[in-house]
């Protein structure tokens, strides 16, 4: 989250001043690098929190809510959504646990795969997570605070670095920004 008031100094580029002071200049920027996407994380995830504050909901139960929203007839097997939101199983077991236990889901057998369960929205999941996504179009994805020329050429270095890491493939004709 953000200071009440700024910092009167950036503590990365201090943090960058002294890695250099103390030989480690060949690593000074890649430092700073992850440092700053690290705390850019931070405040960009205190923007989305406060946002779904009123909606009782956190960053991981409006992704899975939009995920179930947005795929065909609402549901989706349990491994499909971890697979899809890259979250470890147990995490996604326990998001739906919340989310039933507020009615925004619901768990049942998979159709034609006796070994997978299926996640459902619920027409007040539905409703909430059209909600959270108005609002947090209006509050925080629709105004960043990054310039439209900078945001894209962000976004298409973030796709660069996580595809060389092993995060994605890419697909024979691939989306923007990739």
């Amino acid at each position: 989250m953000a200071s009440a008031r700024p910092l009167p100094t950036d503590p990365i580029a201090e943090a960058r001043r002294q890695w250099i002071e103390h030989g480690w200049g060949g690593a000074a920027d890649g430092m700073v690098a992850v440092a700053s996407v690290m705390r850019t994380q931070q405040l960009m995830l205190s923007r989305v929190e406060s946002a779904l504050r009123d909606f009782g909901l956190s960053f991981a139960r409006f992704e899975l809510l939009r995920l179930l929203a947005f795929s065909r007839g609402g549901a989706l097997p349990m491994a499909s959504a971890s697979a899809r939101l890259q979250v470890h199983p147990t995490s996604t077991t326990n998001t739906v646990d919340r989310l039933e236990r507020d009615a925004l889901v619901r768990r049942g057998a998979h159709p034609t795969d006796r070994r997978a369960t299926l996640v459902t929205i619920t027409d007040a999941g539905r409703e909430l997570v059209s909600a959270a996504t108005e609002r947090l179009n209006a509050e925080v994805f629709g105004a960043p605070g990054i310039p439209a020329e900078d945001l894209r050429q962000l976004v298409g270095i973030l796709a660069r670095f996580r595809r060389g890491a092993g995060d994605f493939l890419d697909p024979a004709q691939p989306p923007e920004p990739l």
